[in-house]
Formats: structure tokens, C-alpha cells, sequence
């Protein structure tokens, strides 16, 4: 079981990095097709992929198997398309850095609803997460419309992450992988057709959406769920919140986008709350043997 965590720490980190990655792919592309084709281009090519490599996967998802991949899903995809939403009502910056607050909100969705117990440490670990977020992609906002879309976004990411770690113990993570993104796919072409559902209008579109799709959503949602049933779910918003960290690091590598005082330190604490986490595990699993 510690082994599995460790793993489960590391793998998530590389989803982490597959995410930020992303955010390079996608630079220009939804300038050329709206938000919402793209992430249903995104859904349903990673949905179709994992079924063409597996069919038997179909065989699995009974009715109540259903009903709580619908209900992730639906969660995943509301995130998205809030998030989306906002984002076209406010600043970059403060979409990332609100969406990040999914790292606090997890907690508290798991503290309230379901009664967990978040230690101190943990709740360090978090403050220590967010304030990183706060150096990395924060300059300040007036709260209006578009920044609540994104706080309502991080709210459902916080649910998803939750949700994820009560259910994927126990059950097929390929088929729960499956359900989730099917979901999202039905969600997001729905959500596309208020503007008129576009197909991608050159090559260049085509290559980020292959890419997110097979990568950092068909891959990276099965090693989260997978690696949600060994991590709890307030460490897996912390490991996950790495995925700014590497998005400003592959910025600056590829982009040659400069390196300031303050994306250094934001860096060096979400790292440092990560190794906090994967250290607070270790020593839980250390007292239990």
C-alpha cells in the first residue's frame, strides 16, 4: 500500500505536468474555434479511443456503475464549461488562479460532506499550495461575474476530485474513465450547439486537440482514477496543483517567457507543499505498521 501511494503521488505529478503542457498546445487554438467545440472534439475523440482499445469495457458498466460516472462526469464537465464561461468575462490570470482554489475548496467539500478528517498538516500543506498559486498567476481582480463562473468551476473540480476518491475504490478504473469522459463529451457538444457547433478549421487545431485528448485527458483521467483510490483526496488537489507550476516552467522554456522573484517563490512553495503531503502519507503509512 505505500508503494502504491508513492506511485500514485509520482504518476499524478506527471498528469500535473501533461496538464501544464497543454496549456501550450492549446495557446492560439481557441482563438480559431470556440470553447465548447473544442472540449467536445476533445471528450469524444478520448472517449472513442479508450472503447477502440478495450469494447469489452461496455460489458462492465451496469446501472449503478452508470449513475456515478454520469454523476463525475457531470461534475467534470460543469467545471469546464463555468470555467470556460468566465474566462471570456475575465482575465487569464485570474482564471487560473481562482480555478486553483479547488485545491482549499477540496478539503472543505470533503470536511462537510462527507465528514472527513483534515489534520493541521494537511491544512498547512493547502495554505502553503495556494499561496504558490497566489505568486504564480495572481495580479489582482475586481470580483464580478466572470470571477464567480470561475469560483463556481473550482467548486465542481473540488466535488469531481472528492466524488472520485469516494468512488474509484473498488471499481473498474478503465470503465469509470469511460463514463466520466462520455459524459463530458455529451455535456460539452450540448453546451457547444447555444453558438453552433464548429469543426476544426486547420491542421494546427487538429494536432492540440488529438494531443489533449489522447494525452491529457484520455491518459491523465485514468491514472487519476486509478491513483484516487490510494490518495486522499485534499492530497491529490495539491499534487494536482503542480500543473501551474509546470505550465509557467514550459513557458519559459519553450515560450522564452521571462523568469521573475515572484513565479520563483509561487513555484517553490506548491513543490514544497507537494513533498509536505507525500511526506505526511509516508509517515501515516510508517505508524500503521
Amino acid at each position: 500500500m505505500k508503494d502504491n501511494k508513492v506511485f500514485s503521488a509520482v504518476i499524478l505529478t506527471a498528469v500535473a505536468a501533461i496538464w501544464g503542457s497543454a496549456f501550450l498546445s492549446m495557446k492560439g487554438t481557441l482563438e480559431r474555434l470556440d470553447v465548447n467545440s473544442f472540449l467536445a472534439w476533445r471528450f469524444t475523440i478520448a472517449t472513442l479511443f479508450l472503447i477502440a482499445i478495450r469494447p469489452s469495457v461496455l460489458k462492465k458498466i451496469d446501472l449503478p456503475f452508470l449513475k456515478k460516472g454520469v454523476i463525475l462526469g457531470a461534475f467534470l464537465s460543469s467545471g469546464y464549461i463555468f470555467q470556460s464561461f468566465g474566462l471570456t468575462l475575465t482575465t487569464v490570470s485570474n482564471t487560473g488562479f481562482i480555478t486553483g482554489l479547488y485545491v482549499v475548496l477540496t478539503p472543505v467539500v470533503a470536511a462537510v460532506i462527507l465528514r472527513k478528517n483534515i489534520t493541521l498538516v494537511e491544512w498547512f500543506a493547502v495554505l502553503v499550495a495556494t499561496a504558490g498559486l497566489a505568486l504564480l498567476s495572481f495580479n489582482g481582480f475586481e470580483f464580478g461575474i466572470g470571477e464567480f463562473l470561475v469560483l463556481v468551476s473550482a467548486l465542481l473540480f473540488a466535488f469531481h476530485i472528492v466524488g472520485l476518491g469516494e468512488w474509484s475504490k473498488g471499481l473498474d478504473t478503465y470503465a469509470l474513465t469511460v463514463l466520466q469522459l462520455g459524459t463530458c463529451a455529451l455535456v460539452t457538444f450540448i453546451a457547444s450547439l447555444k453558438s453552433g457547433f464548429s469543426a476544426p478549421p486547420d491542421s494546427g487545431v487538429w494536432w492540440s486537440i488529438i494531443y489533449t485528448a489522447l494525452f491529457a485527458t484520455a491518459l491523465a483521467f485514468i491514472v487519476q482514477t486509478w491513483a484516487q483510490s490510494f490518495i486522499a483526496p485534499s492530497s491529490v488537489a495539491v499534487i494536482l496543483a503542480m500543473e501551474v507550476v509546470f505550465a509557467a516552467g514550459f513557458g519559459i522554456w519553450l515560450l522564452d517567457e521571462p523568469v521573475t522573484l515572484r513565479i520563483a517563490l509561487g513555484g517553490i512553495l506548491v513543490i514544497a507543499s507537494m513533498y509536505l503531503i507525500i511526506l505526511l502519507d509516508q509517515r501515516k503509512e510508517s505508524a500503521k505498521s
